[in-house]
């Protein structure tokens, strides 16, 4: 079993930026598809972007995931001063007695919810520049929004399952 250091080292901006753009854009995906397939089920609402409009929210929406990242890394060093806990609960994790499946359960619920939420604003705000159609009622963007919690859990189940896999073939050739 590999330790991880015993002098917290918070991550860098680059390594949130990163890791926000990747899951935001996950996320940005998913909760599209979501919103189309809620539009559909529920029969309220407007919205069925085409590649290029998705595109073009998407770009739109790479500078408000920037933002978010910084935001939440001031605020975690504000929680958490030194990455101290963050350190603490990767030790656990490390150690077989916490999530072992999940990277985050309640983390990936709220992610995946508010990800979609985000992403139904973004597509209306952009709707001028990308010139489509987009009315959301907000019944639609909920059960967008509840239906995408399936697939924030997948993701976290899968990286977590990626994880467990990578440590038993490290430990393997130890």
């Amino acid at each position: 079993m590999t330790e991880l250091p015993k002098k917290p080292v918070a991550p860098s901006a680059w390594i949130w930026i990163g890791v926000t753009l990747l899951w935001g854009t996950v996320f940005f995906m998913t909760s599209t598809f979501m919103l189309t397939l809620s539009v559909r089920l529920l029969g309220q609402g407007t919205f069925d972007p085409a590649g290029a409009e998705v595109l073009g929210t998407w770009l739109a929406t790479v500078p408000v995931l920037v933002a978010v990242a910084l935001a939440a890394m001031v605020f975690k060093e504000l929680v958490d001063p030194g990455s101290r806990k963050q350190i603490e609960r990767h030790q656990a994790v490390a150690r077989g007695v916490r999530e072992r499946y999940f990277v985050s359960f309640a983390g990936s619920i709220a992610t995946s919810f508010l990800f979609t939420v985000l992403t139904a604003v973004m597509h209306m705000a952009a709707a001028p520049l990308t010139g489509s159609v987009v009315e959301l009622p907000a019944r639609t963007i909920v059960l967008a929004a509840s239906i995408n919690i399936a697939a924030g859990l997948s993701a976290s189940m899968l990286v977590g399952i990626v994880f467990m896999v990578a440590r038993a073939v490290r430990g393997s050739r130890s």
